[in-house]
């Protein structure tokens, strides 16, 4: 696991690794990355505004289990996108098949589901305005 995320932030050791590929799928590799990390950031604001804009309530620590699943699965999402760029480079400058990869289903499906969820909330009137 170390010497993964050491990968991470040592460029170097993947560069060193097969030929140096076409500028632009390392480019549309980084533009991939960069949109992944957006998400990320997108998630963890929205756990932020939860923590601090949505009014208590009905049920008790219902906000701050939103708030702390939002910001962990932004943070997880950073996580999993250097991940993928660096796996992705690796395939690249090795000619191989490009990582297949379960994490953007799953995303869409949790996102999905926390949706339905707030939107069962407002129905029942869990979740009021101020």
């Amino acid at each position: 696991m170390w010497r993964t995320i050491r990968s991470w932030f040592h460029p170097r050791e993947l560069r060193e690794v097969g030929t140096t590929p076409d500028y632009r799928f390392s480019l549309a590799n980084e533009r991939t990355f960069l949109a992944w990390l957006r998400t990320g950031l997108a998630l963890i604001a929205g756990g932020l505004a939860v923590a601090q804009f949505l009014p208590r309530l009905s049920t008790p620590q219902v906000r701050e289990a939103l708030a702390v699943g939002l910001l962990a699965l932004g943070a997880l999402v950073a996580v999993r996108a250097v991940d993928h760029w660096a796996r992705t480079e690796r395939a690249i400058r090795l000619g191989e098949e490009l990582p297949a990869s379960r994490f953007p289903a799953v995303l869409a499906l949790m996102v999905g589901v926390g949706a339905i969820l707030l939107i069962v909330a407002v129905l029942t009137g869990a979740i009021r305005g101020r």
